[in-house]
């Protein structure tokens, strides 16, 4: 049996991935650049909702042909898990969009 757990959130953690000092000022490197940036950043967060996307259907697919090692509680977790992640992504998807045009609408 999987042992899927929600991690406690570790902000000093999420600071850094976020390439920012514990001070919330941007981390540059020895060309004044923020390492990885938003792009590695976006990349990192949509391989990770879709390895959840395919870790859950990968335990519905056992679940459904019977492997007595995946239970339906674990992959009931990684459905939601992963509708969660895909739900976050979209959100961010939208607010980005509404970003652009709202940026693209300015008056000069």
């Amino acid at each position: 049996m999987s042992d899927l757990r929600i991690k406690p959130f570790d902000f000093a953690a999420a600071v850094a991935k976020a390439g920012l000092r514990p001070d919330g000022t941007p981390r540059t490197d020895a060309t004044g650049a923020a390492p990885g940036g938003f792009k590695a950043a976006m990349n990192t967060a949509l391989q990770e909702v879709s390895a959840s996307q395919f870790e859950a259907q990968r335990l519905q697919r056992e679940l459904t042909l019977g492997n007595p090692t995946v239970s339906l509680e674990d992959t009931v977790m990684a459905m939601q898990k992963a509708q969660i992640g895909f739900q976050a992504t979209l959100q961010v998807r939208n607010r980005l969009a509404q970003a652009y045009s709202d940026i693209m609408n300015m008056q000069v």
